[in-house]
This record gives C-alpha cells, sequence and structure tokens, in this order.
C-alpha cells in the first residue's frame, strides 16, 4: 500500500453562475489528495495521511477518498477549517493562493503522526504542506522515521507564494531528497530551485545526495527521467486542455501505479531499476496525466480508461 502525506482542500475554481456572473465553483483538491485519489482509481491500494477537517468541505474529502477506495484511518480529523485554494488560469495554466492559517492541515504536528502499519510499502509526500508549520516539521520527521524501511516517493510541488524563506525551504527539500528513493519535480520546480539550470546537470545532483531516480516532467513535452546508470525519456500526448490542474498529481499516481504493478516498490527493487521499466513507468505516468488535463478540476482517470 502506498501511503500519500499531504494536503486535502478545497480547490476554488473560475465559473459562471446560470445568470453568467462569474463565481468560484468548490471542487476537491490538493496535490497529494488528488495523487491518493489518482492511485484508488487506477486499483492501486492507496491510503491518506493529512489533517482533515470535520467541516462539510472535510465531509465532502472523505467521501471522494472513500469512493477511490482510499483508507483513510491514518488521517486525523480535528475542528479546524479546510484550506481553501483559489484558482486562477491563465492560458490553461493554474496559479493558486491559500487560505490555510489555523487549518486542519497545517497544524497537523509531530506529535500527531500515527505509527505506520506494516502494509504501508512506499510513502508519497511534497507539496506546500512542506513549506508551512507545524505540518512541514511533522512530514519531514515522518520521512526521517521511515526512510530506512519504506519506499519514499518525493514531489517537492514549488508554491512559492507560500515560501517565506527560499534558502530555509530549499534546505528542507534537500534534506528530503537524501532521504528519498524516487524523486519527481516539474520544469516550474527546477527554474524555482535553480534558475537556468540544465535538467540532467540538476538531476545528477540530486542522485549524488541520495535519490535513486530523478523525473522532470515537461508538460506537454513529456518527461525525462535520471538514474545513474541511464536516462529514459517519453514525449507528450497531443490532447485539448481543459486546465492543468492536477496533471503532476495524477503522473505522479501513474509513475508509482506502474512500479507497483511490477512489483518494484522495495528499497531493493529501486536500487535495481533498469531503463525499460522507467520508460513503462513514464508511458503510464504521461498517459494518466493527459486524461486530466483534458477535463476541467483534478479528475484523475480510471483504470478502464487507460486500457488499450
Amino acid at each position: 500500500m502506498i501511503l500519500c502525506c499531504g494536503e486535502a482542500l478545497t480547490d476554488l475554481i473560475p465559473g459562471t453562475t446560470a445568470d453568467g456572473t462569474p463565481a468560484f465553483v468548490p471542487k476537491t483538491g490538493g496535490s497529494v489528495f488528488n495523487t491518493a485519489v489518482a492511485l484508488g482509481r487506477l486499483g492501486i491500494p492507496a491510503a491518506f495521511l493529512g489533517g482533515l477537517s470535520s467541516d462539510f468541505f472535510g465531509d465532502e474529502l472523505r467521501k471522494a477518498m472513500r469512493a477511490a477506495n482510499v483508507d483513510i484511518s491514518l488521517a486525523p480529523v480535528s475542528e479546524r477549517y479546510t484550506i481553501a485554494a483559489f484558482v486562477k488560469l491563465e492560458d490553461n495554466q493554474a496559479r493558486y493562493s491559500f487560505i490555510d492559517e489555523g487549518s486542519a492541515c497545517r497544524m497537523l504536528a509531530p506529535e500527531d503522526l500515527p505509527a505506520l502499519p506494516d502494509r504501508i510499502s512506499a510513502l508519497h509526500l511534497g507539496s506546500f504542506p512542506l513549506a508551512i508549520e507545524p505540518c512541514g516539521s511533522a512530514f519531514e520527521e515522518l520521512c526521517r522515521r521511515e526512510c530506512h524501511t519504506r519506499v519514499i516517493h518525493f514531489d517537492p510541488n514549488i508554491r512559492a507564494n507560500l515560501i517565506k524563506d527560499r534558502a530555509v525551504h530549499r534546505k528542507r527539500v534537500e534534506r528530503i531528497v537524501a532521504m528519498s528513493d524516487l524523486v519527481k519535480m516539474s520544469d516550474e520546480d527546477l527554474a524555482w530551485m535553480a534558475p537556468g539550470a540544465n535538467s540532467e546537470t540538476f538531476a545528477q545532483d540530486w542522485l549524488k545526495r541520495g535519490a535513486k531516480l530523478v523525473v522532470v516532467t515537461r508538460g506537454k513535452d513529456g518527461a525525462v527521467a535520471f538514474a545513474n546508470e541511464f536516462r529514459a525519456e517519453v514525449p507528450g500526448l497531443a490532447v485539448k486542455v481543459a486546465d492543468t490542474i492536477g496533471a503532476g498529481d495524477t503522473f505522479t499516481a501513474g509513475l508509482l501505479a506502474s512500479f507497483h504493478k511490477a512489483d518494484r516498490l522495495s528499497k531493493t527493487a529501486i536500487a535495481a531499476l533498469d531503463q525499460e521499466s522507467v520508460l513503462a513507468a513514464l508511458k503510464l505516468a504521461v498517459k494518466a496525466a493527459a486524461v486530466t488535463v483534458s477535463r476541467p478540476g483534478a479528475d484523475p482517470p480510471w483504470a478502464h480508461e487507460l486500457k488499450g
């Protein structure tokens, strides 16, 4: 089972009322939530760990995860509110503004971390909870606690407007990379981490820090992966884009789903990944992400939609 550690929130998507008045439409969301739902829809055993609210937005988040067969038994529930993420679309690209101070997600503290059952073989974590406290410290501590025995997949998923101190956050990212087996980042994350850097040179640095595979997504241009012994690259798929909300999160799910199906989600198997296995994972991840961008909001595909 893959445990997805991070945020579940309400995305407020631009829309219109019946009379044409501009409005925001609430949708379940959050990077890590999206990955958990996408994994569940793809038939992969998945669980979620993050602070959830007992408010009606929290009810919708739990309902959506249960519908995708995501185990939420490890996620603490409190009366604190659900994070609101206002989304602005510019040329089909999403920008975010968050209301999160004192939220159920943000206030998850290290002492709230549960003991993990043996059925958890891998952890996925990342996104903006690592940039806020106390949940940032909680998830870093969880990674430190579990990285010796369970596979760690890390997606920095940089949200620059939430990062108060760039140098401090970059150091946290680098500490987690050193504990991670798999790292996925977008070309936008790369531009924030190292403006003007070459993706291969940057990936090689992260491989030296401890990662076994570094994947860089490039939107419509596909993705490229770097390991110590090889490079693997796949093109993007031509689709009509509704928006890009949840695209990277679905890509992560596709990548992890492929490794899970190939029985590769163990420390030893990840360390021994070959180019063929990585290419297969990249192709599934790109295909899954293409479905998500073809429809509004974060609406990952179900397994039957990827057949053929």
